[in-house]
C-alpha cells in the first residue's frame, strides 16, 4: 500500500457523507435493503440495458448485505467509495453513484459509474450528485482524473456527462459485457487543476 492511500485512510471518516440541502451521498447501510430492493426491482427493465446481467440471487438479501460488507471493504482498502443517493428532501433512496478503479501512484485517478431509479430518472439528481463527488475526488481523494465510460446509444448518460464537462478521448472496443453482450463503450475524463479543452471548469 503506498503512502498516498496511507494518507487518504488517515484522513476518512468511517462513513463518509457528502450533502447539499436537497441530496445526500453515503456508503449503503444493511438498514437500505427494502427500499433498494424495492427501486431496483421495479427499474430493472430500465436498468438492465446498460448493465451486467443481474444474477438468480441479483435482489436478496443476503446477496444485499454481502454488497454491503464488500463496499465497506472496498472503501477502507482505498479501491473505491460505492455511495448511495438520497432525496433529504423526500428520505428516498434515488439510485447510486460509484467511485471505483482508484489509482495511486503516477495514474492518481478513477473511474465513475452511477445508476438511478426509473421514477427518479430525468431530474436532474445524478447531474446534483456529480456536482458533490467530483470536489470530493479532486479534494479529500487528491485525485488528478476521472474517467468514465458510456455505452454509445445511452444517450442521457452522454448528455449527462458532457453536461458535467468531460471530454470524449475514444472508443474503447468490447469493454464490458453488458446484459449479455460485449458492448463497445465511449470513454470520457475529467481532468482537475486545469480548464478544459471545452473551456468547461471542473466542478
Amino acid at each position: 500500500m503506498t503512502r498516498s492511500v496511507f494518507r487518504f485512510l488517515s484522513r476518512q471518516p468511517d462513513m463518509p457523507e457528502l450533502h447539499s440541502d436537497r441530496h445526500l451521498l453515503r456508503l449503503p447501510r444493511f438498514r437500505d435493503f427494502e427500499p433498494w430492493h424495492q427501486l431496483r426491482r421495479e427499474s430493472r427493465a430500465f436498468l438492465q440495458p446498460w448493465e451486467p446481467t443481474w444474477r438468480a440471487d441479483e435482489l436478496t438479501e443476503r446477496a444485499f448485505r454481502q454488497r454491503v460488507l464488500r463496499n465497506e471493504q472496498e472503501f477502507h482498502s482505498g479501491m473505491a467509495v460505492p455511495f448511495f443517493l438520497f432525496d433529504r428532501e423526500e428520505s428516498a433512496l434515488l439510485g447510486g453513484l460509484t467511485i471505483g478503479l482508484i489509482r495511486r501512484g503516477a495514474a492518481q485517478s478513477c473511474m465513475i459509474g452511477y445508476w438511478m431509479g426509473q421514477r427518479h430518472a430525468g431530474q436532474g439528481h445524478m447531474f446534483a450528485a456529480l456536482q458533490l463527488a467530483i470536489p470530493y475526488i479532486f479534494g479529500p481523494l487528491e485525485l488528478h482524473r476521472i474517467e468514465a465510460a458510456c455505452i454509445p446509444d445511452n444517450v442521457n448518460s452522454l448528455r449527462l456527462l458532457e453536461k458535467t464537462g468531460f471530454e470524449r478521448e475514444g472508443l474503447l472496443r468490447d469493454y464490458l459485457k453488458i446484459n449479455g453482450e460485449w458492448r463497445d463503450h465511449l470513454l470520457y475524463s475529467l481532468i482537475g487543476g486545469h480548464r478544459a479543452r471545452n473551456g468547461k471548469t471542473p466542478l
